[in-house]
């Protein structure tokens, strides 16, 4: 008996009409994973926004720690920093199941990765391989050393300690 998946509605741009779909399928089938795979994908896009919002926050806060620069300041910029790179990690998760899914789309119905494979298990598959304490922060830390994390962070944290520790000379 098929399945409702829903009506998903996938805006890439708030600017633009928004493609308004309704699948019926079963779980396992193109449909459904063509269902997820546009869900996870705007999703994907929100973390993408959502991270450019936190950065935005990080340099008006730096711009205001250089008229009255404050360790505090400098501490609220790291505090971005990691909440960006724990966004990212998530957003990666999101990345892997898209391509999972594109290989599943694919490859041919009677594979043994369309037939082993089921649509909507997003978080049960993470469950199931889901690392301790110490790899989570692994994670957390490695996504924020990646250059288009990093990036403004290290910029943005050098620039008051710089003024800081220079008034004090």
């Amino acid at each position: 008996m098929p399945v409702t998946a829903g009506r998903l509605c996938y805006r890439p741009q708030p600017l633009h009409r928004a493609i308004t779909m309704h699948i019926e399928s079963t779980p396992g089938t193109p449909s459904a994973f063509a269902a997820e795979w546009l869900c996870l994908q705007n999703n994907h896009e929100q973390y993408e926004r959502l991270c450019l919002w936190v950065k935005l926050a990080a340099v008006v806060l730096s711009l205001a720690m250089l008229w009255g620069a404050s360790w505090l300041g400098v501490f609220a910029v790291l505090v971005l920093w990691l909440q960006e790179a724990i966004l990212r990690t998530s957003q990666a998760r999101l990345g892997a199941r898209i391509l999972r899914i594109e290989t599943i789309l694919r490859a041919p119905p009677t594979s043994h990765e369309s037939s082993a494979a089921s649509a909507f298990q997003l978080h049960s598959e993470w469950l199931a391989a889901r690392p301790g304490a110490a790899r989570l922060l692994r994670e957390y830390l490695g996504n924020a050393w990646r250059p288009t994390v990093g990036y403004p962070y290290v910029v943005l944290l050098v620039l008051p300690a710089f003024f800081m520790l220079g008034a004090r000379f």
